[in-house]
């Protein structure tokens, strides 16, 4: 199943991917840095989303409390941004 997740207080404004039961693919993210994120996509394919979860959850940028990694950790569990 495709979802889309708008994400809050990053670069990237959406991240799309696809749920194949507990498995996540085909991540996309827009904006943000485009070659960490590529990396980071490349890295979570095909991995299940608590483990996604489990690397990515808490991960700052900058002085932000968030970023494009933990927003991905929680699309992917189905939190709030």
């Amino acid at each position: 199943m495709e979802e889309t997740f708008k994400t809050k207080g990053t670069c990237a404004t959406t991240i799309q991917f696809t749920r194949d039961g507990e498995t996540i693919r085909n991540i996309r993210f827009t904006g943000g840095c485009n070659g960490n994120l590529k990396a980071i996509a490349k890295l979570c394919e095909g991995m299940k989303a608590e483990d996604i979860a489990a690397k990515l959850l808490g991960n700052t940028c900058g002085g932000k409390p968030t970023s494009c990694a933990d927003q991905l950790a929680r699309a992917v569990l189905g939190m709030e941004a």
